[in-house]
């Protein structure tokens, strides 16, 4: 990102190991040693440079479970413990309507166009729980609100002591991605940098880190995804109190710990998509039910047809697929020159 001062030591890293810094001329913490010409040249693709245990990444693995899914079934274990959890969740909750011979319902939410208030509300979900079972607190400066406040106020003293709730996570992706005007499928891609960075940078999710991930994640998938992608500066004008240099640091150094590697394949999509729905059902957070009118049922109809027709093409009168035979190609097709000796 224009930084010659890059490594792939982050500053300011919180954790058990012993780490040795450097300070240069100018204050700088971190590795400040300038890559020769030599290796600047051996620099090694994107597809080489991915961690040889991909089965351990879901972000890029398309059969491996999400993080905050195998975080969300130590809760819902237990049954006890299953009760208790749901008390984070909104108390908006509607019950889920049923169809009849009269009505029929159908859910309008869908792998290719998600439902934008709802997906919100699992991803929501799914940092909650990344936060509440978090097995360290591992940390990085640049995402500390201590020291990077989003505020002038600033955080109280024990900010980073208690659990955020959900609908305080919620509140704040949902504030963030209104004044962005950014989509469901955004949000989707949202959650898999953020799994994509705990995995490569090795840190966890705190009660004073999460804002600040949540936002670095919310920067890069709106640039990625978004054909009209959201600029830094529009971010300050919802978070007013920050700068544009801490945002631009805050992106650059994101792409670094996920080693430039913003591929989302569209399995690993699909993959967190159902796997938000598998956690909306286990939490009662179930998706809208719309009833059928006349005009989607024509429409599910069409797109039925089309699919029959297409399926119909494929199949012979006797059942089994039908396949390409001398009998289908034409007269002038089959001519050929020959030349007899």
């Amino acid at each position: 990102m224009g930084n010659k001062h890059s490594c792939c030591v982050y500053p300011g890293r919180h954790s058990s190991r012993s780490s040795t810094t450097h300070k240069g001329g100018g204050g700088v913490e971190g590795c400040v040693e300038e890559p020769c010409e030599e290796q600047l040249c051996n620099l090694q693709h994107i597809s080489e440079r991915e961690p040889d245990d991909l089965d351990q990444d879901p972000s890029l693995h398309p059969s491996a479970g999400p993080l905050f899914l195998l975080k969300s079934k130590t809760v819902t274990e237990n049954g006890l413990v299953r009760k208790r959890s749901r008390s984070h969740l909104d108390e908006g909750r509607t019950l889920k309507k049923s169809s009849s011979c009269s009505t029929i319902y159908i859910d309008d939410s869908t792998v290719s166009q998600p439902n934008l208030k709802n997906t919100i509300k699992c991803v929501a979900l799914a940092i909650y729980y990344h936060i509440r079972h978090r097995t360290a607190s591992r940390t990085i400066d640049i995402f500390d609100e201590k020291l990077h406040p989003l505020t002038k106020d600033g955080v109280p003293p024990d900010y980073d002591r208690y659990n955020p709730e959900h609908r305080h996570i919620y509140k704040f992706v949902r504030t963030l991605f209104n004044a962005a005007q950014l989509t469901a499928e955004c949000a989707i891609i949202t959650l898999v940098y953020l799994e994509r960075l705990l995995t490569y940078a090795d840190i966890d999710m705190t009660p004073g880190t999460w804002k600040r991930i949540v936002l670095g994640a919310i920067i890069l998938a709106s640039k990625v995804w978004d054909d009209q992608a959201v600029w830094n500066v529009d971010y300050c004008q919802i978070l007013k109190d920050i700068s544009v240099d801490d945002m631009n640091e805050l992106e650059r150094q994101y792409l670094v710990m996920i080693q430039f590697n913003i591929n989302v394949p569209s399995s690993v999509y699909a993959k967190y998509y159902f796997s938000l729905r598998t956690l909306a059902e286990a939490n009662d957070l179930t998706f809208p039910a719309e009833t059928l009118s006349k005009e989607r049922a024509q429409k599910l109809e069409a797109m039925s047809r089309i699919c029959e027709d297409k399926y119909a093409a494929q199949m012979g009168r006797n059942g089994h697929k039908k396949w390409s035979s001398l009998d289908n190609i034409n007269a002038s097709s089959r001519r050929s020159m020959a030349i007899l000796s």
